[in-house]
């Protein structure tokens, strides 16, 4: 029994031993280093620099849709009671001292109080869409990015397969190693490339409901200050 006991402690000892020997496994941030080298550095960096600039515009517009979101109810309350009490330049002000789309098509409606009614609702419909196509400046390029990564991808899978059968070409025998390395760059890119792709389009869905969520204020906001103004105009 104790011989028994003693020859396992020594295997167990032989097995820490190794694994303290051994070297540690790779990192994550090692691992995709090793891949990118591997997928072709010429097609991989195109890809990265679509990451790269996609991110950057998402991250711009994630910026400007988070400054720009207001309480809507508590401004169009202040605003609604300002009103109330004919201080119109102080309802001006507050719209001038608040960030965001829905006190700047407060402020267009303002502007024109004592014209009719018609006239503010058309001024105000207009300016929303400028603000609209201010919330959605740059959109555009991402979703460009969005579909030009995983193209490059597909373009890396078609270069790698040409690759593939150069080699078998120029050794003129079909060889595991030989299809099976341009296999790997021409599956790698396009791995990536998806990869970037559902990335980019992660924070373009984030965004558009940022861009719903402000126009829906907005029109909020508009209907509120079209009934403050009536009243106003009623006494």
């Amino acid at each position: 029994m104790r011989q028994r006991f003693l020859t396992l402690a020594l295997s167990l000892m032989a097995v820490v031993s190794a694994f303290a020997e051994s070297e540690p496994a790779p990192g994550f941030y090692q691992q995709i280093k090793t891949k990118f080298i591997e997928g072709s550095p010429g097609f991989m960096s195109l890809v990265a620099a679509a990451l790269v600039l996609g991110l950057a515009f998402c991250i711009e517009r994630i910026i400007y849709l988070s400054l720009s979101d207001v309480n809507t109810r508590r401004m169009m309350g202040d605003l609604s009671e300002k009103i109330e009490k004919g201080e119109v330049e102080e309802a001006r002000d507050v719209c001038r001292s608040t960030r965001g789309p829905v006190a700047a098509i407060c402020y267009q409606g303002l502007l024109r109080i004592n014209e009719p009614v018609e006239d503010i609702e058309r001024s105000i419909e207009s300016y929303g869409s400028v603000q609209i196509a201010k919330m959605e400046k740059g959109c555009s390029w991402i979703k460009f990015f969005i579909t030009v990564a995983p193209s490059l991808g597909f373009l890396g899978t078609v270069i790698g397969m040409v690759m593939a059968f150069d080699k078998i070409q120029m050794a003129g025998d079909i060889s595991a190693t030989i299809v099976a390395e341009g296999m790997k760059v021409a599956l790698i890119t396009t791995i990536f490339g998806i990869i970037v792709a559902l990335i980019l389009q992660l924070f373009y869905s984030y965004i558009l409901s940022k861009i719903e969520r402000l126009t829906a204020q907005m029109e909020e906001g508009a209907i509120l200050l079209i009934d403050a103004i009536t009243k106003y105009k009623q006494k």
